[in-house]
C-alpha cells in the first residue's frame, strides 16, 4: 500500500518519538532523525519535520497522529486482512478500562542484550484511580527515569508476577522454544501464578498485549501443563486500553533496565538495548574479552547480531 506522510509540529514529533521509543531501530539514513518499526509498519521521521508511515498498517498508525477524519476512517484491504487475523479494539468490551482485570505484557524480545521478561498485573476496579493518580500509562510515553521511579510505587498498589529468562537460560531453551512459544509459556505461567495468588478473587478478564494471533497463542498453549484458557482477551497496544497492562509494561521495562545495568557493571561497559549497530560493536568487544562463553551470558545468540559481531571482532584481530 502507498505510504502515508504527515507534516507535524516539533511537539507532536517528540510525542511520536516517546510513543515508539521501544520500537526504535538503528539505521543511519541521510535526512532522517528517527526510525521505528511496529505493527507491520515503519515510521520514519525526517529532519524536514515530515513523518512517513509505510506498511500494511500505515494508515492505522498514522491515524493516531492525524486530525484528518478521512484518514482515520480509511481502511485498506491489507488492514482488513490484518484485522481478520487478530483481535482488535472493536471486539473488546466497551467498558474494558473500568473492569477488574489481569493485564500481561513482555519486554526484551527484540533486544539482543538483556533478558526476556513477562509481567502480569491484577488491578481491580477499586485500584484503578490510585494507579491513574500515580501517572501509570503506556510505558512508551514515559522516560526510562519515569519508569524506574514508578515501578516500586506500582508494586505497593497491586498484585503482580514477574518472570525473567536470563540470556544464558534463553540460549539453552531457544532451540526447543521459538520466540512465540517461549512468550506463550511465560505469559501463561505468570498469569497462572497470579491467579493463584489473588484466589478466590477472579478478574473479569485477562488482557494480553498481543504478539501473535489468538489461534496461534492457543495452539502453543496446548503444550503447557497448567493452561489458563478462560476470559482471555488479546489486542495490540493493550496498555492503551487498561491500566493493568500499562502497569505490567512499566514493571517489565524497569526490570529490563535493571538487568542491563547489572550486566553493564559486570562487564565494565554499557550494554545497549535494541539490536542495531551499537549492539554489534559491543558484542564484538565482549567476544574479544571472553569469546562466546562470555557473550552467551548477556546476549541472545541466535540473533543475526552474533555473526555480525564475530565479523567485527575478526576484523580487529
Amino acid at each position: 500500500m502507498a505510504p502515508v506522510v504527515l507534516k507535524l509540529s516539533k511537539t507532536e514529533i517528540d510525542k511520536i518519538k516517546k510513543f515508539y521509543h521501544n520500537d526504535k531501530i538503528d539505521k543511519n539514513i541521510p535526512y532522517t532523525e528517527f526510525i521505528a518499526k511496529t505493527n507491520q509498519t515503519t515510521i520514519t521521521i525526517y529532519t524536514s519535520g515530515k513523518v512517513m508511515f509505510q506498511g500494511s498498517a500505515a494508515q492505522q498508525e498514522a491515524s493516531r497522529w492525524s486530525k484528518n477524519e478521512s484518514l482515520a476512517k480509511t481502511t485498506t484491504k491489507d488492514e482488513k486482512t490484518t484485522k481478520t487475523n487478530r483481535t482488535q479494539q472493536n471486539v473488546l468490551p466497551v467498558d474494558i478500562a473500568q473492569k477488574s482485570l489481569i493485564g500481561s505484557d513482555e519486554v526484551g524480545n527484540g533486544s539482543y542484550f538483556g533478558p526476556l521478561i513477562v509481567c502480569a498485573v491484577f488491578a481491580s476496579t477499586e485500584q484503578l484511580p490510585a494507579l491513574k493518580a500515580l501517572g501509570v500509562k503506556d510505558s512508551k510515553m514515559l522516560t526510562d527515569s519515569d519508569i524506574q521511579k514508578l515501578a516500586p510505587k506500582i508494586k505497593e498498589q497491586v498484585a503482580y508476577k514477574i518472570l525473567e529468562v536470563t540470556p544464558k537460560k534463553y540460549n539453552e531453551i531457544q532451540p526447543q522454544y521459538n520466540a512465540v512459544r517461549m512468550k506463550v509459556a511465560l505469559h501463561n505461567q505468570a498469569i497462572g501464578l497470579l491467579l493463584n495468588e489473588i484466589s478466590p478473587t477472579q478478574p473479569d478478564y485477562i488482557l494480553i498485549d498481543q504478539f501473535t494471533p489468538e489461534a496461534n497463542y492457543r495452539k502453543y498453549l496446548k503444550t503447557e501443563k497448567n493452561q489458563v484458557t478462560n476470559r482471555l482477551l488479546f489486542t495490540t497496544k493493550a496498555e492503551q486500553y487498561h491500566l493493568a497492562v500499562a502497569a505490567a509494561s512499566i514493571l517489565c521495562r524497569a526490570q529490563f533496565l535493571d538487568s542491563l545495568k547489572k550486566g553493564s557493571e559486570e562487564l565494565g561497559f554499557s550494554l545497549p538495548s535494541g539490536a542495531g549497530l551499537k549492539s554489534d560493536q559491543v558484542a564484538a568487544r565482549i567476544l574479544k574479552k571472553g569469546g562466546l562463553s562470555l557473550l552467551e551470558n548477556y546476549a541472545k545468540l541466535h540473533f543475526a547480531n552474533t555473526k555480525k559481531a564475530q565479523k567485527i571482532a575478526g576484523d580487529y584481530k
